[in-house]
């Protein structure tokens, strides 16, 4: 009796065994993403001194910044010879998102206290994408820690690197370091560009900057290409345009077109 139950018991783990399994293999793809994404660090690091900061700048930008969209937007106004209000608008205006990201996850994670700071520090894109992944508050927790801080670690650690190597390069454009903001803001928007409406918005927004770029000062194209995603959020859109225009016509249909029950009696 005891040999034949054992069979079913190792064939099947307890929920346990698989809650935990589930949460390691969350937390080593918080590991791997933690890799990934620092990576782009160096980029970050290496464009930052070779745009003027020393490397203790920026380190300090990259710590407590820490949004790598925000990081690209800022030194690149600063490197294009910006105001520091410019740079600090543009990257403030990219950061929004992350907000957003925590009112989402809030129900999920702690509000006070110093995990509460440090959940507002490290809601960026990544640790959002794996928090929203998990099916439980567990595995929404250990998500969101597992990419958060693993991000905050490599791409610090990867800053300093391309930093300390920004500072011996005399032409960032000889090794495509010029384009690494361009690059970063790419890689943000391409995978929201998921319908119609999105790409109008982005390729308006493109124009706009394209023709607004030598007028203004640097920086502030930015500024004046996002007006354009602000109106189109106050704008209705087109689905709900659709929708009321169909509610009268499905109202009058369902009041006039007579059912199979009264097609019987009639």
């Amino acid at each position: 009796m005891t040999t034949a139950s054992s069979g079913p018991q190792a064939a099947h783990p307890s929920p346990w065994d698989a809650t935990a399994d589930r949460l390691r293999s969350i937390r080593r793809t918080g590991l791997s993403i933690g890799v990934a994404t620092g990576l782009y660090g160096i980029s970050f690091g290496a464009l930052a001194t070779a745009s003027g900061l020393d490397v203790w700048q920026a380190m300090v930008l990259s710590a407590v910044m820490f949004t790598g969209g925000s990081q690209f937007a800022f030194i690149g106004v600063v490197g294009g010879g910006g105001s520091a209000l410019g740079a600090a608008l543009a990257s403030l205006l990219l950061g929004i998102r992350n907000t957003l990201y925590g009112l989402i996850l809030a129900p999920s994670l702690p509000r006070g206290g110093v995990r509460g700071l440090a959940r507002a520090h490290l809601t960026i894109d990544e640790s959002a994408a794996l928090a929203a992944g998990g099916t439980s508050t567990q595995e929404r927790r250990a998500g969101f820690w597992a990419a958060g801080v693993w991000v905050y670690v490599f791409w610090n650690l990867f800053s300093l690197v391309g930093a300390l190597a920004g500072q011996h390069v005399a032409d960032p454009g000889a090794w495509g370091l010029d384009a690494a903001a361009a690059g970063a803001f790419i890689a943000l928007l391409w995978p929201r560009l998921r319908s119609g409406e999105a790409v109008a918005v982005a390729v308006a927004a493109a124009f706009v900057a394209l023709v607004a770029t030598p007028a203004l000062p640097s920086g502030l194209s930015v500024l004046a290409a996002a007006l354009v995603a602000v109106v189109a959020g106050l704008l209705p859109t087109r689905r709900g345009r659709v929708h009321r225009q169909d509610e009268p016509q499905a109202a009058s249909g369902a009041a006039g077109a007579p059912t199979a029950q009264d097609e019987e009696n009639g």
